[in-house]
């Protein structure tokens, strides 16, 4: 098999076997695990890696393999839930804005230190919704300025509803991206923060079914996992 060119050139100076990098970055990424659980469980099997060799690993090849799995994903639908929820980077807490449609497949997600422009943000980067789902029960200016750009953008009758009720879907899946953030104990910094979330996201949505394979492919998530990488 043939690694994707980006990966080979994040890790070109990494000096341990691919195999070993992609299954202590899958830990890291998809279970409720510490760095130092990880770097136990690797000694177990043989394989000396300190801990925050593992925490370099991760922030270098998740997003390289977050960016792969984005054309491969398959189509979400029209009527999304979207909702904020906090995560600590460098001692405060920022917002973790995430959508998802109907069926609790993930839209998208976007970090930001601010409340609200995360939801307007997002918003904006996409162009295909019919109908949103928000909790808040004011809406605030660059939220309804982002609804109006993807109106006069896509001509789309875009509705926007406010509901607690209909983001029972969304609060409910933001518990599994925090199962998986919690050993971690808070993130340094915004870059760091970035990485490992595109990583925990991306292996959350390759849970649910949303890597587009054909039912004669199928095949576990860790499998789908390491075939991003080839």
């Amino acid at each position: 098999m043939v690694m994707i060119e980006a990966l080979r050139k994040v890790i070109k100076r990494m000096h341990y076997p691919l195999e070993v990098m992609l299954v202590c970055v899958r830990w890291y990424a998809a279970c409720p695990l510490s760095l130092r659980h990880i770097e136990e469980m690797m000694a177990e099997r043989g394989v000396v890696v300190d801990h925050a060799t593992v925490h370099r690993w991760s922030i270098k090849i998740l997003p390289v393999l977050a960016a792969a799995f984005r054309p491969q994903k398959r189509p979400v639908g029209l009527s999304w839930r979207m909702d904020e929820t906090y995560v600590k980077v460098g001692g405060q807490w920022k917002y973790l804005c995430r959508a998802v449609d109907r069926t609790g497949a993930t839209i998208d997600f976007l970090l930001r230190a601010h409340r609200g422009l995360a939801a307007a943000l997002l918003r904006a980067r996409h162009r295909t919704a019919r109908r949103a789902g928000d909790d808040h029960q004011r809406q605030e200016r660059c939220q309804q300025a982002a609804i109006e750009a993807m109106r006069a953008d896509s001509g789309a009758d875009i509705g926007l509803r406010q509901s607690k009720y209909l983001n029972n879907i969304v609060e409910q899946d933001h518990r599994a991206i925090k199962r998986i953030a919690r050993p971690m104990l808070g993130f340094k910094s915004f870059r760091c923060a970035s990485s490992l979330l595109a990583g925990i996201e991306t292996m959350h949505m390759i849970k649910k079914g949303q890597l587009d394979r054909p039912k004669a492919q199928a095949s576990t998530a860790a499998s789908q996992y390491y075939s991003l990488a080839f």
